[in-house]
């Protein structure tokens, strides 16, 4: 019996370590700039030059939302997501509600908040949500999990709720009705 030699593994592609999409479109340059060169301002350049080649469009306009977010470029984050939605797919347009719910926080912008919370939650209760499905699959922090129909409606209405009480203690705050 003769003794092979041990297969040495090849390296892993440059995109599956820096964890960014292969090819070489504005969205995968945009990703590489945000994630390889951590350089923000110019991934910014290049979700927007996705979004206007239509490249990925859906991950696009989410993605430069939150890196505008993370520069406190929350405001101009908004009505991006608020003007391109619109070239968005609908599956995204869920994703999309989520992010603009974390950027009016962001921006303090608590009335936008809670309409959209809302909003969302009338569309639960009309049966709109996970396209007709008991369940969908969500993801956080790089892991997928299953988010059932009960458990996002009772999300949204611990955020709704912990608005309101932030609410009611500021205003007692301001007037001179509460001490510490």
């Amino acid at each position: 019996m003769s003794m092979g030699k041990k297969k040495e593994k090849e390296p892993e592609p440059f995109h599956v370590i820096h964890k960014v999409p292969s090819g070489d479109g504005p969205y995968v340059q945009a990703k590489h700039a945000q994630l390889v060169k951590k350089d923000l301002e110019a991934s910014i350049v290049w979700f927007w030059k996705a979004i206007n080649a239509g490249d990925r469009v859906d991950s696009a306009l989410k993605d430069m939302a939150v890196v505008m977010k993370t520069l406190h470029r929350g405001e101009e984050a908004i009505e991006a997501v608020k003007s391109f939605r619109g070239r968005c797919s609908k599956q995204a347009q869920e994703s999309l509600d989520n992010v603009l719910i974390d950027l009016y926080k962001k921006c303090g912008k608590v009335d936008e908040q809670i309409l959209l919370l809302k909003q969302k939650l009338r569309s639960i209760y009309q049966g709109e949500v996970f396209n007709g499905k008991p369940t969908k699959t969500a993801r956080s922090h790089g892991k997928k999990f299953k988010v059932t129909v009960k458990q996002e409606t009772s999300r949204l209405l611990v955020i709704i709720l912990l608005f309101l009480i932030t609410s009611l203690l500021f205003s007692a705050i301001l007037a001179g009705n509460w001490t510490c």
